[in-house]
């Protein structure tokens, strides 16, 4: 499947389930043990997360690779943003 949701869609009630998104890689800032990408398409921005400890060694990699305006498929778990931004969703990733 292309994506099962857009990155303007997803809320609270996404929390805990698995979903498929595709865009373009707004911003990805590389903490060395956790990569955050800022994911967009024509409808929102999602904000994803490879954290070194929950994310396959390849992945983790692979999402250190990523550059502005790649174009990306991904599939992850949504989790709840500790820090609230009414902007942004996060989804634990994995490609």
């Amino acid at each position: 499947m292309y994506r099962s949701h857009n990155c303007g869609e997803l809320n609270a009630s996404n929390i805990n389930t698995e979903v498929t998104l595709a865009g373009w890689v707004q911003k990805s800032r590389d903490k060395g043990f956790m990569n955050w990408v800022d994911l967009r398409d024509r409808y929102g921005i999602t904000q994803l997360i490879f954290d070194e400890s929950r994310t396959d060694k390849t992945v983790f990699e692979l999402a250190k690779t990523l550059g502005r305006e790649f174009v990306i498929q991904v599939k992850g778990t949504v989790i709840e943003r500790e820090a609230k931004n009414k902007t942004f969703r996060l989804v634990k990733s994995k490609f």
